[in-house]
């Protein structure tokens, strides 16, 4: 009870409400009344879930525990679409005859994550991907939605491999986009 108190103390002072009600000010006064969830890969404080994983993959020449757990992961660098910071966010990704795919599934969420909303304004970006022999890999690549056909394809050999993202699409209540990752 003391840690949450501390916890929540500390999200006050910066400017944050509640910590256990997981939101913080929008930077856009005009939506959500001021406020928007707080979910782990948008959160500020250095113990974050990302920067867990981030330094967990580089460590470990990509491989990290967690809900991620013997996926295959990369790390998205993309740049902020209003404020241009560069951001890093570990997802999976599904490789297909030599094509890389992402998922902007949000776990279900009903909105789409700020990531893919960052890659539709700036789409030329830098991924980190583990190789076969454990080191990291940085591509410089190029954020392509796709639709049609290949949309449908890859979306469906996502949730035949991970069936979770079947269950995200039940609850998004939305198309869930597919971005293919193409070397630049």
């Amino acid at each position: 009870r003391e840690a949450d108190s501390q916890l929540d103390r500390r999200y006050r002072l910066r400017g944050l409400r509640s910590a256990r009600a997981g939101a913080r000010k929008s930077r856009d006064p005009g939506t959500n009344r001021g406020l928007v969830a707080l979910t782990p890969h948008m959160a500020d404080e250095p113990d974050d879930f990302n920067a867990r994983v981030v330094a967990e993959f580089r460590s470990n020449g990509g491989a990290v525990g967690g809900p991620f757990e013997g996926a295959p992961l990369l790390l998205l660098h993309h740049y902020g679409a209003r404020s241009g910071t560069e951001r890093v966010t570990p997802l999976m990704y599904q490789e297909h005859d030599s094509r890389l795919f992402v998922f902007a599934s949000n776990a279900g969420a009903p909105q789409h994550p700020a990531w893919y909303h960052n890659l539709r304004a700036n789409p030329l970006i830098t991924i980190e991907v583990a190789t076969a022999d454990g080191s990291i890999e940085k591509r410089e690549v190029r954020a392509v939605d796709l639709d049609g056909d290949d949309r449908v394809s890859a979306w469906d050999r996502q949730k035949a491999d991970v069936p979770q993202f079947a269950d995200y699409e039940a609850s998004a209540d939305r198309v869930i986009p597919v971005v293919e990752l193409v070397n630049r």
